[in-house]
């Protein structure tokens, strides 16, 4: 009896994006026997992880903080590679350091005695409370991170299912307000709550669950890349191309073009088109909704329903290099938190006003200290990150005009901290909420897409499985699970649990330009 011939299934993939996302969703989709060609916007991969080289120094342009090795390890454990052999993690100890205008420090580690008594020297009646929130933070990480992260929640029921423990853990709370019954000193307070502005959340509004990430960090630690995160992106992306896989740089995604309802193709900025059964995206939910698909007719991601969603903030970031100064500022770590006069109505006018302060907080990273690749030798690197408003307010900033007055009032709060830093700089760069619109297109000029409020998150977020489009995934800060690098990388996971593995006989076609 003849057996019936097998007939190939087209493999081709794009993926519209090199960020860490996009990365993730090219190796998975590899490993799954697909053919995968990644398009990205940059000269380089990473998207808001990738860097800029100076006069010298290198500039981590974006997270800077490895929390989760394990999802990084499982990444590369599915493409049957060993993540710690392309890239070093160096373990910090302390995590980072909180600073206050009274002077007073707090040292997060993984130490759990050393934490204690960093809480009983600031407020040794807080012990018992700060006990308490460790074992909330467990509790939540079971169910939030656990039970969640790397799980599709495309369908209403998985969220259901979480509610009732939702209700008893009371995640309609703010992580903020948990810590707040847990201790009673506001640097504590501050100190325990602020977490979720790494991934673009206002700790006054964002779920209790959050408080997962003091669980995480215990457990898994505080890690530096030794090349920064564009390290990471840049082993991620020898991996795909080892697996056959092709990576087009300054190559802007203008348009994916949709046909009978599923996507066909992509159209770039200079008319070629690429067409693909499957396409994947991480470009921002927002910009693949509102631009990439604007010629199609959406259920759900409407430009209105867009426009009434919370955002997150954006960032000033002020990059610098200094020369000479590897031996001052012995007290400025690797991570330094300074706060400023106000913790609740600063976070009201960033998120809920939309009003540029003139008091801040701010991010320090001196990597320099840690990796001696970012600077030349004795010198240092620095970058300098104040949360700020994003672009979607009707009182929105001209930062063009507004930018060397605030760099003036960033380096008086800095200068407070490294006394006559600025007579060292030598080379210098500043990005704005509209450097990354332009540069990531990013709906006004967000750092991390949607604001990662409870009814914003897993089914609430636009799904890892397009509703709009077949054949169109989204991966990234933007879908299932969110921001950050284990959000990011864990959404490429969701996404691979989606989509069917490429049978053996499926023939590694590659793309050609029609």
């Amino acid at each position: 009896m003849t057996k019936p011939v097998e007939t190939a299934r087209d493999n081709r993939a794009i993926v519209i994006g090199a960020g860490l996302g996009g990365l993730s969703a090219a190796m998975r989709l590899g490993a799954k026997g697909y053919a995968v060609t990644v398009l990205d916007k940059l000269d380089r991969a990473g998207g808001r992880g990738s860097s800029i080289t100076q006069d010298g120094h290198r500039f981590d342009l974006g997270p800077t903080i490895v929390t989760v090795p394990q999802v990084f390890e499982d990444l590369w454990m599915a493409c049957g590679r060993d993540f710690h052999k392309d890239v070093h993690l160096c373990a910090l100890e302390p995590f980072y350091e909180v600073r206050w205008p009274d002077g007073s420090v707090f040292r997060a580690s993984s130490d759990p005695e050393a934490m204690r008594a960093e809480v009983a020297r600031l407020s040794p009646a807080d012990v018992p409370g700060f006990n308490r929130f460790l074992r909330d933070a467990k509790e939540r990480y079971v169910v939030g991170f656990e039970g969640m992260v790397a799980k599709p929640m495309h369908k209403l029921w998985e969220t259901i299912k979480v509610l009732p423990t939702f209700a008893r853990l009371r995640a309609d709370r703010s992580i903020y307000a948990l810590a707040a019954r847990r201790v009673k000193d506001d640097r504590l307070r501050m100190a325990l709550s602020f977490h979720p502005l790494f991934i673009g959340g206002d700790p006054m509004h964002v779920t209790s669950i959050y408080a997962l990430v003091a669980h995480l960090e215990a457990t898994f630690g505080v890690h530096y890349a030794k090349g920064g995160v564009q390290a990471i992106a840049d082993a991620m992306a020898q991996v795909v191309r080892a697996q056959g896989g092709v990576i087009r740089h300054s190559s802007v995604v203008d348009e994916i073009i949709v046909k009978g309802g599923a996507a066909e193709s992509v159209r770039l900025s200079d008319g070629t088109r690429l067409a693909a059964p499957l396409i994947v995206s991480n470009a921002d939910a927002g910009h693949t909704y509102d631009h990439l698909l604007r010629h199609h007719a959406k259920r759900r991601w409407t430009p209105r329903k867009l426009s009434r969603k919370r955002w997150s903030m954006g960032l000033y970031v002020w990059y610098f290099g200094t020369k000479g100064t590897a031996c001052k500022w012995a007290d400025v770590g690797h991570h330094t938190i300074v706060n400023g006069p106000r913790y609740k109505g600063l976070l009201r006018d960033i998120f809920i006003k939309g009003k540029l302060s003139d008091d801040m907080s701010l991010y320090i990273h001196r990597p320099s200290l840690t990796d001696d690749t970012v600077a030349p030798e004795g010198d240092d690197t620095f970058y300098v990150l104040s949360p700020v408003p994003h672009l979607g307010w009707d009182n929105v900033m001209d930062w063009k005009t507004e930018e060397p007055k605030y760099r003036a009032k960033v380096a008086a709060e800095v200068d407070k901290i490294m006394p006559g830093f600025a007579d060292h700089i030598v080379t210098e760069t500043v990005f704005t909420p509209e450097t990354f619109r332009d540069r990531y297109l990013s709906p006004h000029g967000c750092g991390f897409s949607i604001e990662p409020r409870i009814l914003q998150s897993a089914w609430f977020r636009p799904h890892n499985i397009s509703e709009e489009v077949r054949g169109l995934y989204l991966v990234g800060a933007g879908t299932h699970p969110g921001a950050g690098l284990p959000g990011v990388v864990s959404s490429a996971e969701v996404m691979a649990k989606l989509v069917p593995d490429m049978p053996p006989v499926a023939a590694a076609t590659r793309l050609a330009a029609e």
